[in-house]
């Protein structure tokens, strides 16, 4: 990896200055992941040519199944986390509910082990010849979208799940669910890349899936699961001893990767983006109105995490402080965002939480906005009333960050005690 330093300095680079304007850029698409951009790197090479041959596997082994009859066509819903309930008592994933969830779920786990997203667990389970994701109709389906991914919750939910099933059968019955959960395992290790990022998509999707994905908290998913199986408790007592150190080595990684991608604006640490380019670590832009950007949500989600850290390096320690100082500065106070007859607008709103904007400019440090068209505004009113009605512009999820960083800051810097 490239020295922290130069990553960080460059990341200040990444817009250019415009000022008193209302449209003050647009969106760059972000770069994906090729042999070319890797060159002469031969654990990126690696990284590359394993993707593509469990791509292939993926739609060979669909191809080769043989349909008993109409193949039903897998729809997307919202639904697909909820219907996988991680917070039942013990005893209820022992019921025939949560085992038929378990049984979907297995049908739905790829050949490379991971899961799609959007998908409701509590339904029919997977027929030979049906798609493993939402609006795809058989191996000749173009694109192949979101076949494995960690997006919304994905692969990490249905490992959760089946760990908690399993726990409460006796050993032969909850075999099948170890076993599933032991392949997810084995696909979030085969995805990280070697700088201890995880993509979006794995096999690789190309285009902003690429990157090193902290978007909806896809890494903190994927980490914060790592560090429960490198401990090997409760549920994950049955993962063998080499597989937990692996899973701890893989978190270690993670953290290295979520340390040099901080952004340092004017010299200074501040937050991270919602994705970063898997080679340089830079911020990139992902859908048409998602620009390069600081983005609130995800880094609170980024400091609530290192703050769950035992016993954090003094890197880690100055990476939660520099990103709690910035959410501080950044946050809005007696403001609302309000969905009304006239649109989503901000409201003046004594004594309303803290509110933060969704993406800030590296350049200017102000709310920037985006646009169907690529355009990158810098005021919410002027954008699309489709976009601005149809996105979480501001929000004040971020404030769980302050208050863990309350909480740490009362226990010494320290992880909180099991």
């Amino acid at each position: 990896m490239r020295p922290v330093r130069l990553i960080l300095a460059a990341a200040t680079l990444a817009l250019p200055a415009f000022a008193g304007a209302a449209v003050v850029g647009h969106v760059v698409p972000a770069t994906p992941l090729s042999e070319a951009r890797v060159a002469g790197k031969a654990d990126w090479l690696a990284y590359l040519a394993r993707s593509r041959t469990l791509l292939a596997a993926d739609k060979a082994a669909l191809a080769a199944e043989k349909p008993t009859g109409p193949i039903p066509v897998v729809r997307e819903s919202g639904s697909g986390a909820r219907s996988m309930p991680l917070k039942r008592p013990a005893e209820w994933y022992a019921s025939a509910e949560a085992r038929h969830v378990a049984e979907v779920i297995l049908s739905f786990q790829t050949p490379a082990g991971g899961w799609s997203k959007n998908m409701p667990r509590d339904g029919a389970p997977r027929q030979p010849g049906q798609s493993y994701a939402p609006g795809h109709e058989g191996v000749a389906a173009e694109p192949w979208n979101w076949v494995g991914t960690f997006d919304n919750n994905a692969t990490t939910t249905e490992m959760m799940f089946l760990a908690r099933v399993a726990a409460q059968l006796p050993p032969k019955e909850g075999e099948a669910y170890r076993a599933s959960f032991l392949r997810g395992l084995d696909y979030i290790f085969n995805a990280q890349y070697p700088n201890g990022g995880w993509p979006q998509v794995y096999p690789l999707q190309g285009s902003y899936h690429d990157a090193v994905t902290y978007n909806d908290n896809a890494m903190n998913d994927i980490v914060s699961l790592l560090a429960q199986v490198a401990k090997g408790k409760g549920e994950f007592a049955f993962v063998p001893a080499a597989l937990r150190a692996r899973a701890g080595e893989a978190e270690r990684q993670a953290i290295a990767c979520m340390l040099a991608s901080q952004v340092r604006v004017g010299g200074r640490l501040t937050v991270w983006g919602q994705q970063h380019d898997a080679i340089t670590l830079l911020p990139v832009a992902a859908r048409n109105f998602e620009p390069i950007s600081l983005a609130s949500a995800e880094s609170a989600g980024m400091l609530s995490y290192l703050m769950t850290i035992e016993r954090p390096s003094p890197q880690v320690v100055a990476a939660i402080e520099a990103g709690v100082t910035w959410l501080k500065a950044n946050a809005l106070k007696d403001k609302a965002w309000v969905r009304g007859a006239q649109g989503a607008t901000l409201v003046d709103t004594p004594g309303a939480p803290l509110l933060w904007a969704r993406y800030y400019s590296l350049e200017t440090g102000l709310p920037i906005f985006g646009d169907r068209d690529l355009s990158i505004h810098d005021d919410v009113t002027e954008i699309s009333a489709e976009r601005r009605n149809g996105y979480a512009w501001y929000g004040t999820s971020s404030a769980r960050a302050l208050a863990d960083y309350a909480a740490w800051r009362q226990r010494g810097g320290k992880g909180a005690a099991e």
